[in-house]
């Protein structure tokens, strides 16, 4: 792929474009096959409209081109560049064979502690990269996360994240995964990734995310309250990782480096690898 990131210069053209991949606020993303080398690589392509990108759409792009390109890291998909016509823009991504993480939960979750640990270890790897290069995500969710070559999660779809070491208040991002300082309009900083993670983890475990009510005032309610059932079946380590991220108060959040050191990440981690090497 190294071939592919380098080699630019290239048209529309270039690519001959096979089936839908999904589909967003801004973009349709369809698999491809890059025609002008010999190996032909497989892609995705991002299709954004030049005429829904302006105003507020198109600072949005701009800032999402900008952290995919230039950001590498193995839990981030990488951007390769970028190709336009009169009426498109067409970026250019690695595919991600395993697909999105959200129809892998819908179709195989819950998912086994330990699995769930080693996801949670891949996102937390890629936000701490993100955070020494001071980029709040801003929109984690299983429908923004991509299953790699190697079962690897890579994030993906950078069009809410920032570029900030200030505080922010900029309200973004999805209501399932919104943390109590988004809801109440207040500023806030890293803690509202580390509050999706919580999130993510819960539904890892359940199948299901800890905030369904019917509308988005009961939403909201539930989330400022911090009002959650754990199931019973949820593993006592679990559910102590769980409710030091799903926490009211953003400064008392456990941190990523927190996270990869607790104990059930720890145990889990540890039976994965003893697994995987009988």
């Amino acid at each position: 792929m190294a071939a592919l990131a380098s080699g630019g210069g290239w048209s529309i053209d270039d690519f001959e474009f096979g089936k839908e991949l999904g589909a967003g606020k801004f973009g349709t993303v369809y698999r491809a096959r890059e025609k002008k080398s010999a190996k032909g690589y497989i892609v995705a392509i991002k299709v954004i409209s030049k005429a829904e990108l302006k105003g507020v759409g198109e600072h949005q792009f701009r800032r999402e081109v900008e952290i995919q390109t230039r950001l590498r890291h193995p839990n981030l998909l990488p951007c390769f560049g970028c190709v336009h016509d009169d009426k498109n823009i067409y970026m250019i991504l690695e595919y991600a064979p395993g697909g999105e993480l959200y129809d892998a939960l819908l179709k195989e979750g819950p998912f086994s502690e330990e699995r769930s640990a080693k996801y949670m270890q891949d996102i937390c790897h890629g936000l701490q990269f993100l955070r020494e290069n001071s980029v709040l995500h801003r929109d984690i969710k299983c429908e923004n996360i991509l299953i790699g070559f190697h079962g690897e999660l890579r994030l993906a779809d950078f069009g809410a994240s920032v570029k900030s070491n200030s505080a922010r208040d900029t309200f973004c991002g999805t209501p399932y995964y919104h943390a109590p300082e988004m809801v109440e309009h207040k500023t806030y900083g890293h803690e509202i990734d580390a509050w999706a993670l919580g999130v993510l983890l819960f539904e890892f475990l359940t199948g299901s995310p800890p905030f369904e009510c019917e509308n988005r005032v009961e939403l909201y309610s539930a989330i400022t309250n911090v009002d959650i059932e754990y199931p019973r079946t949820m593993e006592r380590d679990a559910r102590n990782l769980v409710s030091k991220l799903l926490v009211y108060e953003p400064s008392k959040r456990i941190s990523v480096e927190a996270i990869l050191i607790h104990p059930w990440m720890k145990r889990c981690l540890d039976t994965d690898a003893e697994g995987a090497s009988d």
